[in-house]
């Protein structure tokens, strides 16, 4: 890779997906994110627009920056459409077979051999992503933001026992000085080092009020006021996804075999009734 990452790929546009495309388009380069079909491209394009302007609205940028990002982003629903790029981060669903396969088709699509490709996975190993890039192995390692990605600053940086040391050390150059980003180095491990501390404090809290110890609303209020917490575990389970926090629980249940990494029944009933917190208008509590 010669000079400065100019061109970044992202794979998927969801909540994360559009919020890593819109970081890396408001710091001025040049982005193209994919989805699985033009429908869903389009529906990304709405989304990171909506939120640039929610950000002018609070005077968080200029209308002229935002109107700038807008003009650096590009939207495809071929992965094919990556092959120019630097640094690709992928950020579909939380599924292994899905991730697996967009790491199969990246090593074949980027010409760039020197090319980054991350995942922004919650739970799942990297050294399995690494492996299914084939000879790009150790190009392969995790860049996990966090939700909102245009707001808080921390991203886990995850190499594999694969990964080569100066992909990290320029991952880490593009994390804090292209991305303003303010990166921990994590371990290969389910949950890595941020999940692994939260995911079970969630469950936890799903688990007292499923046993009707206590209302969501007083959980919640617990510990933003007595532990001086931004948001209670029950709304952030929700501002999370349900299902992203039991897809993380049953991958670091499924490497520990610890009981407090596994999912409460009152989660899995939430998750198969595709009521998933705020992304769906109920969940722990309702939003609609």
């Amino acid at each position: 890779m010669s000079g400065a990452i100019e061109k970044v790929g992202v794979v998927g546009g969801g909540i994360m997906g559009t919020g890593i495309a819109e970081v890396c388009a408001r710091s001025g380069l040049s982005v193209t994110l994919v989805e699985v079909n033009a429908d869903a491209a389009v529906a990304a394009g709405e989304r990171v627009e909506k939120s640039l302007r929610r950000a002018v609205s609070r005077s968080k940028i200029s209308e002229g920056d935002a109107t700038a990002a807008l003009a650096r982003l590009r939207y495809a629903d071929d992965i094919g459409a990556l092959e120019d790029r630097s640094v690709v981060v992928e950020a579909v669903v939380e599924a292994r077979d899905a991730k697996l396969s967009v790491f199969s088709r990246l090593a074949e699509v980027v010409a760039d051999e020197d090319a980054i490709l991350a995942s922004n996975t919650s739970s799942i190993p990297i050294v399995e992503l690494a492996t299914a890039a084939g000879s790009r192995a150790d190009h392969v390692l995790g860049l996990h933001f966090f939700n909102p990605v245009p707001v808080l600053s921390l991203v886990e940086i995850i190499p594999s026992l694969l990964t080569a040391e100066d992909v990290v050390e320029r991952t880490r150059a593009f994390a804090t000085e292209r991305l303003g980003k303010d990166p921990i180095v994590a371990p290969d491990r389910a949950g890595f080092t941020v999940n692994a501390l939260l995911i079970p404090y969630l469950l936890a809290a799903i688990r007292m009020f499923e046993q009707g110890l206590a209302s969501a609303e007083d959980i919640d209020k617990g510990m933003v006021e007595g532990c001086a917490h931004p948001m209670g575990p029950l709304a952030l389970a929700d501002l999370i996804g349900l299902d992203t926090v039991m897809g993380v629980a049953e991958s670091l249940y499924s490497e520990h075999r610890e009981q407090l990494f596994a999912p409460p029944p009152l989660l899995q009933r939430l998750v198969a009734a595709n009521l998933l917190g705020r992304k769906s208008g109920r969940g722990l509590y309702s939003y609609e």
